[in-house]
């Protein structure tokens, strides 16, 4: 991100689902509607938690077998000091690089307290994740391919860099949102916009369902309490938005 997003506004996103924030994006034809977002692989493994909202900080590892160095994930700490220096609140991204993701967790209940320690409000790896009860007692976020008994020979690779999750390609400083639904990056240039975007977009879609259940519903009702676009005007972006 080219600057930081105010913490109202980060508190903000966190009060809406993932749904709402993408029907926002949408609003503003900044990206193909079939981008920006991860696949089904990555299953959101604590769905009772809040949405989490942060930028993204980026791990590569492996897992499958020890590390040529003989090194394990626990004497590799040099990142600890580099997630510090980034912008809070963080999101730890981590692309597992084996040939089938996942052998091994590398975060449970010890790794997801030392990141909370760090600013970070939760993890997303195409691997695995364990310890998930301890995990979701202490309210950190864990997105996750599968979940694992073992940390097996987890190892770090790399420290930041682009990684890629679910399909989405995702840089350091990346805006991050996700829920029981999934994990969508927030393009920083609208960012400030998508709260009130939704807002309106969620106000429109209560109106249609509580007519929908009204008594005196008719589909000519439904029709016309339905038309009309919903996206901020060009007066209220300073640019023109497209549904």
């Amino acid at each position: 991100m080219s600057h930081p997003i105010s913490p109202d506004t980060i508190a903000a996103l966190a009060s809406f689902d993932t749904c709402a924030v993408t029907n926002a994006i949408e609003c503003f034809d900044v990206r193909l509607r079939n981008e920006g977002f991860t696949d089904a692989s990555i299953r959101c493994r604590l769905p009772s938690l809040p949405p989490l909202v942060g930028y993204a900080m980026t791990l590569r590892v492996r897992s499958a077998s020890p590390s040529w160095k003989g090194e394990n994930y626990l004497e590799r700490t040099d990142w600890w000091t580099h997630l510090q220096s980034r912008p809070s609140p963080h999101v730890l991204v981590i692309q597992d690089m084996d040939k089938q993701p996942g052998t091994g967790a590398f975060i449970g209940e010890v790794h997801a307290a030392i990141l909370q320690a760090l600013g970070s409000v939760g993890a997303i790896t195409n691997g695995a994740v364990r310890d998930l009860p301890a995990v979701e007692r202490l309210g950190f976020r864990l997105f996750s391919g599968n979940v694992a008994v073992s940390h097996s020979y987890m190892h770090v690779v790399e420290v930041g860099g682009v990684v890629e999750v679910g399909g989405l390609s995702i840089a350091p400083g990346d805006l991050l949102h996700g829920d029981q639904h999934g994990i969508v990056h927030i393009p920083a240039e609208i960012a400030d916009q998508i709260t009130a975007t939704a807002a309106r977009i969620h106000e429109r879609e209560r109106e249609i369902v509580k007519y929908c259940h009204s008594v005196g519903f008719t589909v000519e009702g439904l029709r016309k309490i339905a038309s009309g676009n919903p996206c901020p005007t060009e007066d209220q972006t300073g640019a023109c938005p497209k549904s």
